[in-house]
Order: structure tokens, then C-alpha cells, then sequence
């Protein structure tokens, strides 16, 4: 029998303007294999059993990703780039108390694929959790995996080996660093618990921006189980400059 998650909402988000590209173009419509790479996690999300569009997050002054995609998306503004957290809250109109859980994905990560995303809601549904996650084990970050050297590390503890945190790479120790399971940012919340937590969420950093992985942290200190699956370490390639883009390139079948 097939799955359906109807009930589930995907948010894309897609507002960087990708200085680090050194281009005019918008950084997930910078081109793989000639597709943009926001096509590729859109089709992951047509291709899961996530029963209706996702939303995408887009900046205000480019109509690019809107153009491309067309009808296959809904779509919100993210006028200023204040974090990722801020980035998510911008779907709350349109999926609160429409929706029971909902997935993040990132415009510039290409490769997740629509079992992954399939799985993680299952598992999170299993579990009936708050948060639920992807995570990568890495064994190195050589040539292409390059990229997930810069994502947090993933902190485990307790009998049953839990999530307990997140540790950024500019906040680890050398010890932190040597752990090669890390947070690529795919997640999947609770409706009901996702809205209010990120309206509570705290800019006091040096970016003055709102995290999304400061979730984590909530969900540990209220003492929330919280779940993940291992994906593959190919689906969780981040593309950020042209260097990375060529490399991904070698992904491609």
C-alpha cells in the first residue's frame, strides 16, 4: 500500500542571494547538470509522498525561482535575510492549523532524495515526535564531502544513544570536530510545536539572525525525544560557491 502524508507541508527555502557564487544570478538557480538546483529538491518533494506543493521562501527583489517553478510551488517572501528560523516562520500563514508536520529542506542541497524524505516523516510519525532529523556520518571531508565539514555536529548521549544537541563547527572543540556525524538541516517538526517555538526564538548572536538549529536546543531543555535517520552523505552536499558547484558535479549519473 502506498504512503500518502497529505497532512504534511514542505518548506524549500530559497532567499539566498549566494554572494559566496560570485554571480548576479540567485544562488539556487545556478545550474547542475543543466537543471537549477532548487528543481532538484522540488522534484524530490513531487517524487515523495508529500501529498501537496511545497512552499518555497524566496527573496523580494528576484522573481526567478517563481518564474522557473511556476505553478509547481506555493510561494513566501522573505524580505530581510534574518536566519533560517525567520525564514520558516514566513509559511506560518499559509500552514498553520492546515498541516500536522512539517519538512524543511534547503533550495541549494540538490541530491536529498524522496525515500529520505519519506523516511524521515515516518520515522518522526513512529516516534510521534517534536523534532525529527536527518543526520551524516561522514567518513572524511575530502574532495566532495568538502562541504559537510562546515555543518554542526551532531551530540549524543543516554542509553538509547538520543540526539541531545547540536554543536556549530565556529563552536566546537577540537574533540567536537573530530565527529563525523553531522546536521545537513533537514528536519521534520511538529506543527503545533514548530509555530510558537520559532516566534520565541532569540537573535542574540553575531549575526543577529534567527537559527533554526537553536530548535534543538528547546527541544533537549524541555526534555523532547528527539529522533533522526541516516541518509547517505551524497544527499546532504550543500552547494555555497562555484568550486562546490563543479565538485557536485561529479555526483551527477
Amino acid at each position: 500500500m502506498s504512503v500518502d502524508f497529505n497532512n504534511v507541508g514542505a518548506v524549500i527555502l530559497a532567499a539566498g542571494l549566494g554572494k559566496r557564487m560570485k554571480s548576479a544570478k540567485l544562488k539556487v538557480m545556478h545550474e547542475l547538470d543543466s537543471r537549477p538546483l532548487v528543481d532538484y529538491v522540488v522534484g524530490a518533494i513531487e517524487a515523495s509522498a508529500v501529498g501537496r506543493k511545497p512552499i518555497v521562501v524566496v527573496c523580494d527583489n528576484d522573481p526567478s525561482v517563481q518564474n522557473f517553478l511556476n505553478g509547481r510551488a506555493e510561494y513566501v517572501v522573505q524580505a530581510e535575510r534574518l536566519g533560517t528560523g525567520h525564514a520558516v516562520r514566513q509559511a506560518e500563514l499559509i500552514l498553520k492549523d492546515k498541516i500536522a508536520q512539517v519538512v524543511v529542506l534547503y533550495g541549494d542541497m540538490p541530491f536529498v532524495r524522496p525515500e529520505s524524505i519519506n523516511s524521515l516523516i515516518k520515522k518522526h510519525r513512529e516516534k510521534d515526535n517534536k523534532v525529527t532529523l536527518m543526520t551524516v556520518v561522514a567518513p572524511d571531508f575530502n574532495d566532495w564531502r568538502e562541504s559537510l565539514s562546515g555543518y554542526g555536529r551532531i551530540i549524543r548521549a543516554g542509553v538509547e544513544n538520543h540526539v541531545v544537541g547540536i554543536v556549530e563547527k565556529k563552536d566546537a572543540t577540537a574533540t567536537q570536530l573530530e565527529i563525523k556525524e553531522v546536521n545537513p538541516g533537514f528536519y521534520c517538526f511538529d506543527s503545533v510545536w514548530l509555530w510558537p517555538h520559532l516566534r520565541a526564538l532569540q537573535n542574540n548572536n553575531v549575526q543577529g539572525e534567527y537559527y533554526l538549529t537553536d530548535l534543538i536546543a528547546k527541544a533537549v531543555a524541555e526534555g523532547v525525544a528527539i529522533s533522526s535517520i541516516v541518509i547517505d552523505p551524497s544527499e546532504a552536499v550543500g552547494i555555497n560557491t562555484a568550486d562546490q558547484l563543479v565538485l557536485a558535479g561529479s555526483l551527477i549519473k
